[in-house]
């Protein structure tokens, strides 16, 4: 065996006591680093120019969620047509729905409502009827086209005429204007 040149390391033989200490200040570094965290991480830059970000697409509201504004009475309403565009120009679409009573018979009235995001929560709601189902009309064409909806209109002379059977078929288009929805006829309406 040879000596070793520096004494001091010269005793290899480990003892319980040597084994207790190294343990004791393990779990004091352990301890101590477990006090002393480092600040959480965040995704947040330091100050400096404006990162350029791609510009934020909305959505068209989705009438899945929306409570419609129509008596169904024990029937649901269920939605028949749906259609998406910017109605008021502010490059935040909205959605038109047809929607009706899901009745087990018979011809519902259709009625038609435009859906739009909530400021702040983002939540669907109805903001606009532009038709209620009173007028007992069934909606078959519907489009939104440049900001303006586009619908063709089956309906009934007089209240004797049965539902099964609609005898006037009109055309009606409804924009944006002043704050409101304004209704109009295009030309080349006309009756069956």
């Amino acid at each position: 065996m040879q000596q070793s040149a520096v004494p001091e390391l010269a005793h290899t033989n480990t003892r319980p006591i040597h084994w207790v200490a190294t343990a004791t200040a393990v779990a004091g570094v352990v301890a101590f680093s477990s006090v002393l965290q480092p600040n959480s991480a965040t995704a947040a830059q330091a100050a400096g120019p404006e990162p350029r970000t791609a510009p934020v697409v909305a959505t068209a509201p989705d009438p899945a969620d929306v409570r419609f504004p129509i008596d169904c009475g024990p029937v649901k309403a269920k939605i028949q047509k749906q259609v998406s565009g910017d109605l008021d120009g502010d490059e935040r679409p909205e959605t038109v729905v047809v929607v009706h009573c899901d009745a087990p018979m018979g011809t519902p009235p259709d009625a038609v409502y435009v859906i739009t995001r909530a400021k702040g929560t983002g939540e669907p709601r109805v903001v606009a009827t532009l038709l209620s189902p009173k007028t007992r009309n069934t909606v078959t064409d519907f489009t939104v086209s440049d900001g303006t909806v586009l619908a063709t209109l089956l309906g009934y002379s007089t209240s004797d005429v049965p539902s099964c059977c609609p005898d006037v078929k009109d055309k009606a288009k409804w924009q944006w204007k002043d704050g409101a929805f304004i209704r109009s006829t295009p030309a080349g309406t006309h009756t069956v």
